[in-house]
């Protein structure tokens, strides 16, 4: 059995359906893809409510441009991150910025080392800004392997690459992290 082939599959029946406008297949989209594509969105504005409504507005633009949808073997993954990805660019440019945010909101107050929050934030901090320094390429690979937990296969299929230009990015980015964040003096 090729589960590679049932998922694309899968995918397509689900993309024909939402197509059709089943109200379940957009609720299963949804299910399936909104945490990602929230992440995604909070990982590059820094603040909850915005991400939240960005995140709705990704899923509003997919139902108004349902009747577009056709599987063509790219994950519908890889369209949402395109709408998501413009959305930002969209809100830096009326915002003036582009700023990277603290990676982490899943942290809950009560669960932090308050004797370490501050060398936490601080890290936090770093990590963000070396981000905000790769390419935008680079930054997604980074992020879609490391903070999605996606393999090289998924994440090349979703920014339409292949899968040594993946390797490639993942490898020239993590290279650049590592000067960014060396430290002073060594």
């Amino acid at each position: 059995m090729d589960l590679c082939n049932d998922t694309a599959t899968d995918e397509a029946r689900l993309i024909q359906r939402a197509k059709e406008g089943s109200p379940a297949a957009f609720a299963e989209i949804y299910d399936q893809y909104q945490p990602a594509i929230y992440r995604y969105i909070f990982y590059r504005v820094g603040d909850v409510a915005t991400a939240e409504d960005l995140t709705s507005e990704v899923f509003v633009r997919l139902v108004e441009k349902s009747h577009q949808l056709v599987y063509r073997g790219r994950p519908l993954l890889a369209w949402l991150y395109t709408i998501a990805r413009n959305l930002i660019t969209d809100y830096h440019r009326r915002a003036g910025r582009a700023t990277m945010f603290p990676l982490d909101e899943r942290l809950v107050a009560g669960t932090i080392d308050l004797a370490k929050a501050p060398d936490h934030a601080l890290t936090q901090q770093m990590l963000a800004t070396a981000l905000a320094r790769l390419t935008e390429d680079q930054r997604q690979v980074i992020l879609l392997k490391f903070f999605e937990g996606l393999t090289n296969e998924t994440v090349a299929r979703t920014l339409g690459k292949s899968i040594g230009s993946v390797k490639s990015l993942q490898h020239r980015g993590l290279a650049a992290l590592r000067r960014i964040l060396k430290p002073t003096g060594d």
